[in-house]
């Protein structure tokens, strides 16, 4: 477990009495079994002998954080990171604990460097993009999401949460395009593809159109608008619209496979 990784090879590495050691990891286990308090006496009395380790201010900060406390967390993360300030378990939990108290920009800096210090590991990569997406920057929270579902592809929670980061990047790049050209094709096309999933084809068509007008060469449209009019059974406007495509993209394998689907359904009209 990530929490504790550390903990387990300071105690094996470091010159501590066998006494201390075992001591430690009773409080290490106590705090894996849940007992926050018997581990926190463990760690607390250490401090109270002169035991500064970084794996004893660590744990202190697993267990504020265990128990909201995060301010104190904060405290105590940075005191292990100022005697081991290559952990990247310090570094991930403090950036967690900073994130939590809307402290992004440290957050972010910490969570970076974490990422740095565990490439592979999916929850460093997890707060990353939640930072991230505190601070709004959806492409780089999609990215880190990704990562994280590369790194464990075995976690459907993982694809969904990656999935409505990719929602949310849409959305935001939209609201951009309105705020800079309300009028624009790209926003119409976004519109069109939202009342063609309402299955609201009247309304799709209109905006689709509206899309043409202010961007005739735009690839996709077209190719839209002949799939619902061959859905509505105007097949002579779906072909109109899917030669249009055609000379736009005359490389589209989509836009060839529906001419022959309208050319199909037409002939098959035909009495």
């Amino acid at each position: 477990m990530l929490f504790f990784g550390m903990a387990a090879r300071a105690l094996a590495q470091d010159n501590l009495s066998p006494q201390l050691q075992t001591k430690l990891a009773d409080g290490v286990q106590s705090l894996k079994s849940g007992d926050l308090d018997s581990a926190e006496k463990v760690f607390s009395d250490a401090l109270g002998q002169g035991i500064k380790h970084p794996l004893v201010y660590h744990n202190l900060g697993v267990i504020a954080q265990l128990r909201g406390k995060h301010l104190e967390a904060v405290q105590r993360f940075r005191q292990a990171l100022a005697l081991q300030p290559d952990s990247g378990p310090s570094r991930l939990l403090l950036g967690s604990s900073l994130l939590a108290l809307h402290r992004n920009s440290e957050a972010l800096l910490e969570l970076k460097r974490a990422v740095t210090l565990m490439p592979e590991q999916p929850q460093a990569h997890l707060q990353l993009a939640k930072a991230y997406e505190a601070s709004d920057n959806w492409p780089a929270a999609v990215q880190q999401f990704q990562r994280v579902v590369a790194l464990a592809p075995q976690e459907p929670e993982y694809s969904y949460q990656l999935g409505t980061a990719w929602a949310k990047l849409s959305a935001s790049s939209y609201s951009q395009i309105n705020r800079i050209n309300p009028h624009s094709a790209r926003l119409l096309q976004a519109l069109g593809q939202e009342y063609l999933l309402q299955e609201k084809y009247d309304l799709a068509l209109a905006t689709y159109q509206r899309a043409a007008l202010a961007d005739p060469k735009m690839p996709e449209l077209h190719l839209a608008m002949a799939m619902i009019l061959l859905e509505l059974k105007k097949f002579d406007q779906a072909l109109a619209e899917i030669d249009v495509e055609l000379n736009l993209v005359p490389q589209s394998k989509m836009a060839a496979a529906t001419k022959a689907k309208i050319e199909a359904a037409m002939a098959a009209s035909t009495p």
